[in-house]
């Protein structure tokens, strides 16, 4: 269940997360409410890059066609400080990807050559009216390629890509297929290796996300480097970037080009019980690298070199094996090798870390309570301050960039919008430079979201929201949102799959519960569901939603559905037994049904094991105590059971045994499923399709 996100109180406590004030939300409801097909063909913004001057940003928005649900994408250049200048398309890169600008200012890009042509490195001159010049073809790669990082001077490219450990380039001829066999389509796995499958994909074996460098020049590259070093007996084996779902952030170069980092962690049968990520400094002279962080037996990752080329920050973890753990700062001296914890009092888990351009300080984000502020922190002192960068709750802040005037662009995006590009002064309210979807979004239905506390389990604080239609005074059915992780969140921000503004614009009132076990208060606050997944986590929700009834009336008690996915989902699957006589119908996505086959089939099994204690025989107890199939004599709501059939985190056989079970109890229910899905819905057709059934089921039961 990879993630998806104190005190004492007696007395609720409301706070308005401010609408975006416009004089149309002032007036009477004139606009239709936002729908799926609304959601799904909205334009989305990719993050954005900028020049090395800090002048120009470069930024993608991928737009569905509501219709023949067709992909569009397309690429838009911006001045930064240049007032009212509006973004401008450039064209003649439809077929690009994995935009970045060199010192020199040019942009490189992969694109293919031809169709049906593995992507090549491109360099082109652009304009500042979004023309492209001559495109100079850099590369002659003969396979796909994952992505690529320009070093600091332009000089060398790191270019990732799946690739035989035995190979020295990625236009490796070596036969780098392990299983094809002269008889037969079978895969044959030997148990000391690492992940026969995850997430979603059946693993290849002896094929690994691996990083060449190469030396550029206007010929093309050369003298290819494995950063992973040799293949000897003692090498590293493993994916870089981190798989399923790492990326450029795994992967830096030191600030004088000579150097990479990149995180990997050893692939061996401990791998699918190991969350034992390293930082490794390659010196790309065809040596072994250096594991920096090698007496960190957890989680170290966001290698980040400061622009002064004195320092490497990170993130590291202090427990191996737990995926939540708290990420702390830490501080690697690029010439003594020393590494140094940072604000070690903060008890926050950062999200993303970026240096000041003085190099005296880092931006980093962190969730806090419901939101994902940006906060600063001096190298110095470590000291933490907040940044206020939006009027009103910061809700989700992310992808900074430190310009080098100091300014700071970033994106910010909310359950009332989806992302937008912003540029801050002197940590200053960030001013809106974008409008990729915001004057869209404001035309239809306003919505208003306001935050409670009150008395959870144990007497905590636990916080939640209710979010609904602004301006419509009739009587709103409830869901109740269960998010999944379980250490996780629903805090303020815009989702593309869970998104509270498209089901409260069908009349509902949606109530979510950052439930005990959830991030953004501290550590011991998202330790304390370990071995209690039913326990405080359910008594939390049901105070939760009795709060949000009892302080709006105009919630309707009486029609109320409960949903969720992966942990949510075993949530829906445990209300079924332990709180049968509440709701009218739950939707249940991708939930655990069998802790004990789920334990056997799930493929990172370090997950189950930290938080049941052990292994199944380990921990039987624990496992069995919070098992939903011990209680399905108790089954009585109707139920929508949604699962892919590509889910190797919760297997689609956990949705059929729950639907196994409603159907020999004569229970009303349905069953989704997904051929072409993981644990996700991606596809823009199957989005429609997942929110037009659950809206049809949630009307079936809510709405007479």
């Amino acid at each position: 269940m990879k993630k998806l996100l104190l005190g004492l109180s007696a007395l609720p406590m409301i706070t308005p997360i401010i609408a975006a004030a416009t004089p149309a939300q002032a007036q009477p409801v004139t606009t239709a409410p936002m729908t799926a097909q609304d959601l799904i063909s909205l334009p989305r913004a990719g993050a954005p890059i900028v020049s090395p001057d800090g002048q120009r940003v470069l930024y993608t928005t991928r737009t569905v066609d509501p219709e023949s649900f067709e992909t569009t994408t397309s690429l838009w250049l911006l001045p930064v400080n240049s007032g009212r200048a509006k973004p401008v398309t450039v064209t003649g890169l439809e077929k690009a990807s994995s935009f970045a600008f060199g010192p020199d200012g040019d942009l490189y890009y992969l694109a293919p050559k031809a169709e049906d042509e593995p992507p090549q490195l491109w360099k082109a001159p652009l304009s500042a009216s979004g023309l492209v010049g001559k495109a100079r073809q850099l590369s002659t790669f003969t396979r796909d390629i994952g992505g690529f990082k320009l070093s600091p001077d332009g000089k060398k490219v790191a270019v990732w890509a799946e690739v035989a450990r035995d190979c020295d380039d990625v236009n490796c001829t070596a036969d780098d297929s392990a299983t094809d066999d002269k008889i037969g389509s079978g895969r044959l796995y030997d148990a000391s290796e690492g992940f026969v499958r995850h997430w979603d994909r059946w693993k290849k074996p002896g094929i690994f996300s691996r990083v060449f460098t190469y030396d550029v020049s206007d010929s093309g590259l050369s003298d290819p480097q494995a950063a992973d070093g040799p293949a000897d007996a003692e090498a590293l084996i493993g994916d870089t970037p981190i798989q399923p779902f790492g990326g450029a952030e795994d992967i830096a170069w030191a600030q004088d080009s000579q150097s990479l980092f990149f995180t990997a962690r050893q692939s061996d049968r401990m791998e699918p019980r190991s969350t034992n990520l390293d930082i490794y400094r390659a010196s790309l002279n065809g040596t072994a690298p250096t594991n920096i962080t090698a007496d960190n037996a957890a989680t170290d990752t966001l290698p980040t070199p400061s622009p002064d080329g004195k320092w490497l920050a990170y993130a590291a973890m202090e427990r191996p094996n737990y995926e939540a753990d708290r990420l702390g700062l830490r501080l690697y001296d690029m010439a003594s090798g020393e590494i140094f914890s940072l604000a070690q009092d903060w008890d926050r888990s950062v999200g993303s870390i970026t240096w000041s351009s003085d190099a005296k300080s880092l931006i980093v984000t962190a969730v806090d309570e419901l939101d994902q502020p940006a906060f600063r922190v001096e190298i110095a002192t470590g000291k933490v301050e907040q940044l206020d960068l939006i009027d009103g709750d910061e809700a989700h802040i992310s992808n900074i960039t430190s310009l080098p005037d100091g300014d700071l662009l970033f994106t910010q995006d909310s359950m009332q919008h989806s992302a937008e590009i912003y540029l801050s002064h002197d940590d200053g309210i960030g001013k809106r430079l974008t409008d990729i979807a915001y004057s869209q979004i404001e035309d239809f239905a306003p919505i208003t979201t306001e935050r409670f506390t009150f008395a959870g389990a144990g007497g905590d604080t636990v916080s939640g929201w209710i979010t609904k239609l602004a301006d419509s005074d009739a009587k709103m059915p409830a869901i109740l949102y269960v998010h999944g992780g379980p250490q996780g969140s629903f805090y303020d921000s815009w989702s593309t799959r869970w998104n509270a503004r498209t089901v409260a614009s069908q009349g509902y009132a949606v109530v979510a519960i950052d439930f005990h076990g959830s991030t953004g208060y501290g550590q011991d606050f998202t330790d304390s569901i370990n071995r209690d997944w039913g326990g405080k986590p359910l008594e939390d929700l049901q105070k939760g939603l009795a709060t949000a009834l009892k302080r709006d009336p105009q919630i309707d008690g009486s029609r109320a559905c409960a949903m969720g996915a992966s942990y949510g989902g075993f949530m829906m699957n445990w209300i079924e037994g332990q709180w049968p006589d509440r709701f009218n119908c739950l939707v249940q996505h991708d939930g655990l049904f069998d802790m004990r086959s789920f334990y056997y089939t799930t493929e990172e099994s370090w997950f189950p094991r930290w938080d049941f204690g052990g292994s199944y025989e380990d921990a039987k107890v624990t496992y069995e105590r919070w098992n939903p199939v011990n209680h399905v004599d108790k089954w009585k709501t109707p139920m929508l059971v949604i699962t892919g059939e590509k889910d190797f985190r919760v297997p689609y056989s956990q949705a059929l045994g729950a639907f196994t079970a409603l159907q020999e109890r004569d229970i009303p229910a349905k069953l989704l499923v997904f051929p072409d899905e993981n644990h996700w819905v991606l596809n823009p057709e199957n989005s429609l399709q997942w929110h037009e059934t659950v809206f049809d089921w949630l009307d079936q039961w809510l709405k007479p």
